[in-house]
């Protein structure tokens, strides 16, 4: 447990009373060190035996088979690692430059950036980029994404999405945010409008119901092991999404930025809706990991807009406790917790 807890200290010592940007030395840093952590762990993740039988499948295989996969882009990094050379690790070490490039980016345009990152690295680093490799990768790209819209960029957020999508087919299903930014009301914004539902829907056809094909075709265990991480993600979503519902006027943002936010806060709390009403939770799930940004974006603000009155230095501090806790409780308790340790790196940390 020791190089986790190492991690998060690094982080959440530079975030103590600090709301300074990185340089571009510490971006740089932070995206190497995250890149070895995630891209070199051996045998470390829920899913790393899952992984294999990928890679294999591609060996031998023309490369125009890679073509022929939804998830194009993912499918390419598994033939080269099973063809070129690399195997698995190749395959981790390109998605963990991915999701820390993307990540460091989205961090760096936040008001407090090191508390960013140290809210962001108990759940979406440790659990999600090192258990759900391409899933990851997709939700660093989503960030990018974000970034884009809520600065009114719409060409720049479709890009970023469909490349997540050769990762991830299911974040499709945030196409369905530039709907309440798109204005006009003449022939090209409906057809516009029209094409993001078409995505959207397939998004949700790869969160709802694929899963619920797929879930026939797995054992217990891995059923049992998406219905704890579901409800994990939408308590661990819903609790910044009120936060920002309740305290929206407080927030200085834009009209783009709010409305994004807005519309991804209300997702979350449909999850949690979703989650009671008994409706699949590998399905909700699959959504719910989309949402995690909202815990940065949220996190990050709080200091600043200070709710209850209490000072920044305080609220800062509240959160980089409540980010141990969830360190912590998660590696002492979580049913799943053994597959991350102990850590293991294929250079050492044997």
């Amino acid at each position: 447990m020791l190089p986790y807890f190492a991690f998060w200290t690094l982080f959440a010592f530079a975030a103590l009373g600090s709301s300074r940007r990185f340089s571009s030395l510490s971006q740089l840093v932070l995206i190497l060190l995250l890149t070895f952590f995630i891209g070199f762990r051996d045998r470390v993740g829920g899913d790393w035996f899952n992984y294999f039988p990928r890679v294999a499948a591609f060996i031998g295989a023309p490369l125009t088979e890679v073509f022929r996969q939804n998830e194009f882009f993912y499918a390419l990094l598994n033939w080269i690692g099973g063809n070129i050379g690399g195997s698995i690790y190749f395959v981790n070490t390109v998605c963990g430059l991915i999701f820390s490039s993307a990540l460091v980016f989205f961090c760096r345009y936040q008001p407090r950036p090191w508390l960013a990152l140290s809210l962001a690295f108990p759940y979406l680093i440790m659990v999600v980029a090192m258990g759900y490799s391409r899933q990851g990768v997709a939700i660093g790209l989503e960030m990018v994404a974000l970034l884009a819209l809520q600065n009114g960029r719409l060409f720049q957020f479709l890009i970023w999405i469909f490349f997540a999508s050769s990762f991830h087919a299911p974040v499709l299903v945030l196409l369905i945010l530039p709907i309440v930014i798109i204005s006009g009301s003449g022939r090209s914004g409906q057809f516009l409008r029209l094409l993001l539902l078409i995505g959207s829907a397939y998004g949700i056809y790869s969160a709802v119901i694929a899963p619920e094909i797929d879930y026939y075709l797995r054992s217990y265990i891995d059923a049992e092991y998406q219905s704890q991480g579901a409800w994990v993600r939408v308590v661990l979503s819903l609790i910044p999404a009120l936060v920002f519902l309740v305290n929206r006027r407080y927030f200085q943002l834009g009209i783009n930025e709010r409305r994004t936010w807005t519309l991804l806060s209300l997702m979350s709390v449909a999850s949690f809706i979703l989650l009671l009403a008994g409706v699949s939770s590998t399905a909700v799930d699959r959504m719910a990991l989309y949402l995690i940004p909202l815990q940065l974006f949220v996190g990050s603000r709080i200091p600043d807009i200070r709710p209850l009155g209490a000072e920044s230095g305080t609220w800062n501090l509240i959160l980089i406790l409540l980010s141990f806790f969830v360190l912590s409780i998660w590696l002492l308790f979580a049913a799943n917790a053994y597959a991350w340790t102990p850590y293991r790196n294929l250079l050492f940390f044997y």
